[in-house]
């Protein structure tokens, strides 16, 4: 029960760990703590401007980490299953991982690159985490004894969805650490224009409303990274329309239903915080909401994936190698 209770715990501890790395990185507090891994020499500095979110980030990642290492043994030494095994290992091996990418990210001065990798280990982490509650749960366990038939047809547009969405936070990482998140200050047209040709008279307008506003002025390449950002979201929007007519269809089981609903009202929302991140001129709690729920987005997709798919991998190989 309490090794249950722990993973659970891990995961939602994570998706706390993600919002409070979204507001880091939204109020410009990267660099206020320029040493690593101890915090202007000590191990509490003072909690003041943009060192409370800097230094509350790594205490916050430490606390994750801490988790994961007692989560990880725990499982080794009590767990039968070897696969849950290799799991928790890979697990603490991509929190170790995070945390030196964390530490790269300021020694380096925030790198796109390595702040990009950081951002997105992160979502995978918190993958790990969910497969490892699921894993522990009573309604895998059930499931053992229930198991119904599973439509093929569903599982690979949501797994398709799934890379969608990470391809989509992949873009939204590039932005935000590209700083291009108001490269484009107006929705849904794009500086004034419903069909933008990207040319020079469209930076002319963009960095003209920039600088009428003290924003520092943006390159095309910029707007590019924006502009797709917005098209990966009516991607998805479209795609989870798929989703939605199939699963819907073929599943009359409450708890993938429900799965479903979340699924689309998060999107809803996403949506939404997506608008007001522009409108507010990128206020760190909206922006930081909008990270978050972007990670709770793949979360659930990922849960979808997990409760519609079999329990084995022979199973799974089976159902994937047909064509409905």
């Amino acid at each position: 029960m309490w090794l249950k209770h722990l993973s659970k715990f891990t995961c939602f501890s994570t998706f706390f760990l993600i919002f409070v790395g979204g507001m880091v990185t939204s109020t410009g507090s990267g660099l206020a703590v320029p040493d690593w891994p101890l915090s202007y020499g000590t191990l509490f500095p003072p909690m003041i401007g943009g060192v409370f979110y800097e230094h509350g980030h790594r205490m916050v990642a430490s606390f994750v980490g801490l988790c994961m290492l007692i989560l990880a043994i725990w499982i080794i030494v009590k767990d039968q299953r070897k696969w849950l095994k290799i799991v928790g290992a890979v697990g603490l091996f991509a929190v170790i991982l995070q945390g030196v990418l964390g530490g790269l990210t300021v020694l380096f001065f925030l790198p796109t690159a390595i702040s990009v990798s950081h951002g997105i280990l992160a979502q995978t982490f918190f993958l790990i985490t969910i497969f490892i509650a699921y894993s522990l749960s009573d309604e895998r366990s059930d499931r053992d004894y229930l198991e119904r038939k599973r439509s093929a047809l569903f599982l690979k547009v949501t797994f398709s969805f799934l890379i969608l969405i990470y391809i989509q936070l992949l873009l939204g990482a590039i932005m935000r650490h590209t700083h291009s998140g108001l490269a484009i200050y107006d929705f849904p047209t794009v500086g004034g224009k419903w069909l933008p040709l990207f040319d020079d008279e469209l930076l002319y307008i963009i960095n003209s409303w920039r600088f009428d506003n003290d924003f520092d002025p943006v390159k095309m390449g910029q707007i590019i990274i924006h502009f797709s950002h917005r098209i990966g979201a009516l991607f998805i929007c479209i795609a989870i329309c798929f989703v939605n007519v199939i699963g819907l269809k073929y599943y009359k089981d409450t708890t993938i239903r429900k799965t479903i609903y979340a699924l689309d009202t998060l999107i809803i929302l996403q949506i939404l915080l997506g608008v007001m991140t522009i409108f507010t001129l990128k206020s760190p709690i909206i922006t930081s909401l909008h990270v978050v729920i972007g990670a709770s987005i793949l979360g659930v997709t990922f849960l979808l994936i997990l409760r519609s798919s079999p329990l084995t991998c022979s199973g799974f190989k089976r159902l994937v190698s047909r064509v409905y």
